[in-house]
């Protein structure tokens, strides 16, 4: 998806599907998009782009993204 940079709903649930799988998300209510605010996005696409960079989490990072999507979401 070449268009991410740009602030969508398609785009931001998206973002939260691929977060989901890196960060191996059980509870995957908390990567509802009607939870994310769109004025957010810039956050959640830094969150996406560094997860992207990484082969593998450790737990405390794992934790990490989680608690720092805590604070993204509504």
């Amino acid at each position: 998806m070449s268009q991410l940079n740009e602030a969508t709903k398609e785009n931001l649930a998206y973002l939260l599907e691929e977060i989901a799988k890196k960060l191996q998300v059980v509870n995957q209510s908390i990567m509802d998009p009607e939870d994310y605010d769109l004025k957010k996005y810039d956050q959640l696409k830094l969150l996406y782009d560094v997860l992207q960079q990484k082969e593998q989490l450790s737990v405390s990072e794992t934790q990490a993204f989680v608690q720092e999507l805590a604070t993204i979401r509504k």
